[in-house]
């Protein structure tokens, strides 16, 4: 064979293993796709893992939640949140991977909204998380872990999951009652202070999806109970030149 045609054969079959590496990568994206069309976190949807699920976090008093001493889903228009001076956040992070969700303190204080949030999604089961306090008048918790429980790719619970006190360090994060790290509000950097207190939410999840795959992110995140994604975050950004903080 000539030169020329041994050159010809092996172009052929570079461009041949390049389009079988397009093919591969084009269906490992498609097998990760995001397949779940609900948006609205008040409405119901089934999902696999790699879905995207979106879901709100509604923050207000803790009484704000209650009607009659029962707790209602903030999408439950009885319980007429926006006159309450609630706020909410959506979020869409994709199924059992893990997430660290920030809420940005610049323009949101959530002792003025009361102090305390709520996780929800769904309407049918109308999942919702129990009340839990992320500021008052002299702490703000920026590092709290939630667990989206699953069955069969249905939302059945949320809940905020406590990894104790193990990643408070020194003067600038202290440990209250036992379960979370909170920044003294002194020390937040809206008040003067050095540090930034956004609110970090470590998400994972637990359960099975829509294929009765096991969703294990909660279980990895408890074996790395001493580390905090959002002090790793803050870390970094603090590293990186010209990073938004």
């Amino acid at each position: 064979m000539s030169n020329c045609g041994s050159h010809m054969m092996r172009r052929r079959m570079i461009m041949v293993m390049v389009h079988m590496m397009i093919v591969v990568m084009m269906m490992k994206n498609y097998a990760y796709a995001d397949t779940n069309i609900i948006f609205n976190p008040c409405d119901d949807s089934k999902v696999k893992r790699w879905d995207g699920f979106t879901f709100g976090l509604a923050f207000s008093t803790k009484e704000s939640f209650f009607l009659d001493q029962i707790q209602l889903s903030p999408c439950d228009s009885r319980l007429a949140l926006p006159t309450k001076n609630a706020k909410l956040a959506i979020f869409r992070p994709k199924v059992d991977e893990i997430s660290l969700l920030t809420i940005d303190g610049t323009n949101f204080n959530p002792i003025l909204s009361g102090g305390y949030v709520v996780a929800f999604a769904g309407r049918k089961y109308a999942a919702r998380s129990a009340p839990t306090l992320v500021a008052d008048s002299t702490h703000t918790v920026t590092n709290i872990t939630l667990v989206l429980e699953f069955q069969q790719g249905t939302l059945e619970n949320l809940y905020w999951k406590s990894l104790g006190c193990d990643s408070c360090s020194g003067e600038t994060s202290v440990c209250i009652n036992n379960t979370v790290c909170a920044v003294p509000n002194l020390k937040c950097r809206n008040n003067g202070g050095p540090i930034d207190c956004n609110i970090g939410i470590q998400l994972t999840f637990s359960g099975t999806d829509e294929k009765r795959q096991v969703l294990n992110s909660w279980y990895e995140v408890e074996n790395l109970r001493k580390l905090s994604l959002y002090d790793l975050y803050s870390n970094v950004a603090e590293a990186v030149p010209g990073h938004p903080q």
